[in-house]
């Protein structure tokens, strides 16, 4: 005698979960709230700082090292601005007070006389 297995229920109940998954899903995405934003593509003139008055100031310590470097740009940036600057081949931050930039090395990350052959500054208004 052969035993004839109904598979509806099963069938049933799996058709059943998948609909609730699918409903659960999609109520966690309909609850989202994403804040209104602008974006755009254009172009734009690109004016570029004169960095001038430049002063390195050597370790006391140990004169093979720099302790911090003051320059002036000519135009004061926004407070707001970041200014990094590449000397010895790292980045370094720097502060500014009305277009006087300091860049105070922290300790251990001196760059050397030696590698500085060339100062490179970037500020992002």
């Amino acid at each position: 005698m052969t035993r004839t297995r109904n598979r509806t229920p099963k069938l049933l109940v799996a058709a059943l979960l998948v609909i609730g998954f699918l409903t659960a899903t999609y109520g966690l995405t309909a609850a989202n709230t994403v804040p209104a934003s602008k974006a755009g593509d254009g172009s734009g003139a690109v004016s570029g700082y004169t960095v001038s008055a430049i002063d390195y100031t050597l370790i006391a310590a140990d004169p093979t090292k720099v302790d911090k470097v003051d320059f002036s740009l000519d135009t004061a940036p926004a407070a707001t601005s970041q200014i990094r600057a590449k000397i010895d081949g790292a980045w370094h931050s720097c502060t500014n007070v009305a277009a006087a930039v300091t860049c105070d090395f922290a300790s251990g990350s001196e760059p050397t006389v030696a590698g500085a052959t060339s100062l490179q500054v970037v500020v992002a208004d």
